[in-house]
């Protein structure tokens, strides 16, 4: 079919004029709002960027193993995964109408017609066509929405990556949780243990008339207590150890079996330029392409002002006989182009317009405060680590003091130097500060991996 040179000139001065109008802006993912120094105010020199290997650091097998297993069995991932899938399903459905729809419409018609005076006449037909419906996607309207869904797309598949990073850190957070709980409940055991050896003590001494029945309910008391504090550390470990079968893939029975301990933080990580984390991370990722996606649908709500030209076809065969259908005789067909302009939508496009830019400045602005976040998560645990440092060494020195004054003070009770309330409380003492040592040996390798993940090392 020829094209009339009218309809060439006519084409040619809508691509003139608006084909070059409502393209997406460049965007700079460096442009976050603030100036961005060039190290780490916790770190005055430059270093290489994480590890994409950071599990292996901590030197533990069954901890690299079950972060596998995590990544492998984990139904949440799963799940992300299959919105990977999806999205870039969606972005391939988007763009289907940038190529022509073709249609096979077999049919059969049959019809009676009556005339006056001259009786009715009754035929049918057979019929075998094919439609085309193309719209031609001049201005690059159906392109920018399509490009919109590919960002998008692109996006949730960062999302799958960050939601990958996130569910190693938990994994590996919860592991040092359940060595935690497991270590808690030994010392509150071992605590029982030396309480009953006090209670021994002063029901000795109350037989023999050297104490008090106080002291007795006193000891008997203090033991009670550290009874419950045992029971509590063991429901804590049931606890942690279903979350952590959970997070396995695994059925919550409460059986998991892994080693209780917790050894020190690895070597200083190399933490790399706060530059470099803008294209490091998944979630600064996955913001700015939704940024970009939001451009490109502002593009295209734009270029829905301009006319469409639409391209329709109908071929095929039609006979009243069905063995008739391959006689090209029977051949029918029907070729039209025609160009669609909205002249009035009561404001519809305009509206979609005004909304796609304000998702687009949602988006701009969601992206700078999703940097200068993780900006702020890597700079706090760099500070926390060494705050944490400071804080395990003097709890470590507690322990030592409070283990010497718990023995000075069964001496002293033995003879009769102090009171059962101060050798009770040098026994709390001690355990306060075993707990609170176990603790904060854990919190530093929970914040060893936080700084991992807010660095967006890969597993």
């Amino acid at each position: 079919m020829q094209m009339s040179n009218g309809l060439r000139l006519g084409l040619l001065f809508f691509l003139l004029a608006f084909g070059g109008c409502g393209t997406a802006p460049e965007r700079d993912a460096r442009d976050v709002g603030v100036s961005l120094p060039s190290h780490w105010t916790g770190i005055h020199e430059t270093s290489p960027a994480v590890s994409e290997h950071w599990v292996d650091a901590f030197a533990d097998p069954a901890l690299s193993a079950l972060v596998q297993e995590s990544l492998a069995g984990n139904y949440d991932l799963k799940a992300a995964a299959a919105r990977v899938d999806a999205a870039r399903e969606q972005a391939r459905i988007d763009g289907a109408g940038r190529w022509p729809q073709l249609f096979f419409a077999p049919g059969y018609e049959r019809a009676r017609v009556r005339s006056a005076g001259l009786g009715s006449t009754e035929f049918g037909a057979f019929e075998t066509l094919f439609t085309l419906d193309w719209e031609l996607d001049v201005w690059g309207r159906i392109r920018a929405f399509q490009e919109g869904s590919i960002q998008a797309a692109a996006a949730t598949e960062a999302d799958f990556h960050a939601a990958r990073l996130s569910l190693a850190a938990r994994t590996a957070q919860a592991y040092f949780e359940l060595a935690e709980a497991r270590l808690q409940a030994e010392v509150a055991e071992r605590s029982i243990e030396d309480r009953r050896i006090i209670v021994d003590l002063v029901r000795g001494r109350f037989a023999r008339g050297l104490a008090r029945g106080l002291d007795l309910r006193l000891a008997l008391t203090d033991l009670a207590n550290a009874e419950a504090q045992l029971a509590a550390a063991r429901n804590r470990v049931q606890i942690v150890t279903r979350l952590l079968e959970v997070l396995l893939g695994r059925y919550p029975a409460a059986d998991l079996t892994t080693k209780a301990s917790l050894p020190g933080p690895p070597a200083p990580v190399p933490a790399g330029m706060p530059s470099e984390l803008l294209g490091r991370r998944p979630d600064l990722i996955a913001a700015f392409d939704r940024l970009r996606a939001a451009d490109f649908r502002v593009e295209s709500a734009q270029k829905a002002l301009l006319p469409r030209i639409a391209l329709t076809a109908t071929g095929g065969t039609r006979s009243p006989a069905l063995t008739e259908l391959v006689d090209p005789r029977a051949a029918v067909w029907n070729v039209a182009m025609g160009l669609l302009q909205a002249l009035f939508t009561g404001g519809r496009l305009k509206g979609e317009i005004r909304l796609n830019r304000a998702l687009a400045e949602e988006a701009l602005n969601l992206y700078k405060n999703t940097a200068l976040n993780a900006f702020r998560e890597v700079e706090q645990s760099l500070a926390a680590e060494e705050w944490l440092r400071d804080q395990e060494r003097a709890l470590r020195e507690a322990v030592e003091q409070t283990e010497a004054s718990r023995k000075l003070a069964v001496y002293a009770y033995r003879h009769g130097f102090i009171e059962i309330l101060t050798l009770l409380d040098s026994y709390r003492s001690t355990l306060n500060a075993q707990s609170a040592h176990l603790a904060v040996k854990r919190q530093l390798l929970s914040n060893r991996i936080e700084l991992y993940l807010a660095l967006g090392g890969g597993v």
